[in-house]
């Protein structure tokens, strides 16, 4: 053999096991992305958000629920927005040089019942669409009742949830 031969032999082994080295972490990295997902779809149901719950349903059922809790959660949203409103205030007034305990509490009360208004408000028209379900469906959904917050199901890079989330914080 002589030095041209090697060198080329040399760089197609180079090539080759580039390739190997990038299908096996590709591979890798490809099964935990599975593995994630199945993981994410098995568990338990307040991990899960309100449209992976949904997805089950047939799909003519699955369009008139989304259709009516969008409604619903729009029309709580008001309260809702209410709430962050009084804790920013709450929180504004404490970190001020005007601190005042009793307008702080009435505050924090203010927002307690806006919550709870809209929570009333999504509890009671979930409860009116389960009503208009078959009992395999309401079984299937009946988890939207669990009292959780917004469920943010991340996925690598997925700044925009972060970022909408944290606008909701503050």
């Amino acid at each position: 053999m002589n030095a041209r031969t090697l060198k080329i032999a040399l760089a197609a082994s180079v090539a080759l096991n580039l390739f190997a080295a990038a299908a096996g972490a590709t591979l890798l990295v490809g099964r935990a992305d599975v593995e994630r997902r199945i993981e994410a779809q098995h568990r338990a149901p307040r991990d899960r958000s309100f449209m992976a719950v949904v997805e089950g349903l047939d799909p003519a059922v699955r369009e008139r629920v989304r259709e009516t809790l969008r409604a619903s959660a729009r029309a709580a949203r008001p309260d809702f927005e209410e709430t962050r409103l009084k804790r920013r205030q709450a929180t504004a007034l404490v970190r001020s040089g005007n601190f005042d305990p009793e307008r702080v509490s009435a505050l924090l009360a203010e927002s307690r019942a806006a919550e709870l208004r809209g929570r009333a408000r999504l509890e009671a028209d979930a409860v009116a669409v389960l009503a208009t379900l078959e009992p395999a469906d309401r079984a299937a959904l009946s988890e939207i009742l669990t009292r959780r917050g917004r469920v943010v199901v991340r996925d690598k890079g997925d700044h925009e949830v972060r970022e909408s989330r944290q606008r909701a914080v503050n």
